[in-house]
């Protein structure tokens, strides 16, 4: 083959690749939870997946440490940022501590967003509560006093002692006591690190340590299943309530045993559709997340962002023995 003839080949080869269109790259969207292995956010992930299906070329990459830590939320970040990811959808173990590695996300083009449990604002571009902060502390703590008619010791078994949802929820809690329950007496709060062994310890801790205690309120889908298998444990069926935030498929045991008249929790799979959604849409330029900004989130409905760029996606459900059946064989 002449030289002239190779080049008018080539020249055709280069036509024709230029012709077709380039197969467009899923959007990578990571899902980035407090810990693998815990039920609420693997039934998190199925809604991630469920709005990926929905939305098209989508790509979930769900991960998290094996505990729930800052550092490890923090490896895993910069693992993303190495990927190229193109959003980062992230419940936090600490509202502060992740901040550098989410900014340096950022400033790389990649959106960032918290769910769950919020990161800093200058972290994220919005955070989407799974409900009012309010809301969910007076309803922890009515969960209790619904069944303490004469009032009584209650103590709080919560996550980790930086967990941004959970401290929230707890302060909202307290500050809803004198006002509308005014004999509940919170004796303590404590820390299980929503790590079933520690969790576990600390039940013990808070039954041993005080006598007269009543109920456990645990906003950790972790620790009540603990603190319910402790009184389970101990035969205290009767004299000490658990209540709190638990998933269905995992708690309907102890409501069926007596250990729980009642918990509460909203749909999980629906904050990772949610989150997932969300994400889509900032991280594609279809939505822009400012304050006052009506978002969509499909088939879950609409949230409005705060003067922080926060939302909340719907009220917690309650659950006791007229409806735990039924909810425990779907999340």
């Amino acid at each position: 083959m002449s030289i002239v003839r190779k080049l008018l080949a080539a020249a055709a080869i280069t036509a024709v690749f230029a012709a077709t269109p380039a197969m467009a790259e899923p959007v990578k969207i990571a899902l980035v939870v407090k810990s693998l292995g815990n039920g609420f956010f693997d039934a998190a992930n199925k809604g991630a997946q469920e709005a990926a299906k929905e939305i098209g070329d989508v790509e979930v990459i769900y991960t998290g440490p094996t505990s729930a830590t800052a550092e490890g939320q923090i490896e895993i970040i910069n693992s993303l940022i190495a990927q190229q990811v193109d959003a980062i959808a992230i419940s936090a173990n600490d509202p502060d501590a992740l901040v550098p590695a989410l900014k340096k996300a950022m400033d790389r083009g990649i959106t960032v967003i918290s769910w769950d449990s919020g990161v800093a604002p200058e972290g994220r571009e919005m955070h989407l509560n799974p409900s009012d902060t309010d809301l969910i502390g007076e309803t922890i703590i009515k969960l209790a006093a619904d069944y303490l008619p004469e009032g009584g010791d209650v103590a709080i078994l919560s996550a980790s002692s930086t967990a941004t949802n959970q401290n929230a929820w707890i302060e909202a809690a307290k500050k809803v006591l004198p006002e509308k329950f005014p004999n509940i007496n919170l004796v303590t709060v404590v820390y299980g690190d929503d790590d079933s062994v520690k969790s576990t310890n600390e039940a013990k801790g808070l039954i041993a340590s005080h006598p007269n205690l009543k109920a456990i309120i645990a906003p950790t889908t972790v620790g009540v299943v603990a603190a319910a298998q402790v009184v389970t444990d101990q035969n205290l069926i009767g004299k000490i309530n658990v209540t709190g935030l638990a998933l269905p498929s995992e708690f309907k045991k102890f409501i069926d045993n007596g250990a729980s008249q009642a918990v509460a929790l909203w749909n999980p799979i629906d904050l990772g559709y949610s989150a997932v959604y969300l994400a889509h849409q900032l991280a594609t330029d279809k939505a822009e997340a400012k304050p006052g900004a009506k978002l969509s989130i499909g088939r879950v409905g609409e949230v409005t962002l705060d003067e922080t760029n926060a939302a909340a996606m719907a009220a917690p459900f309650k659950f006791d023995k007229s409806n735990i059946e039924e909810f425990s064989k779907i999340y």
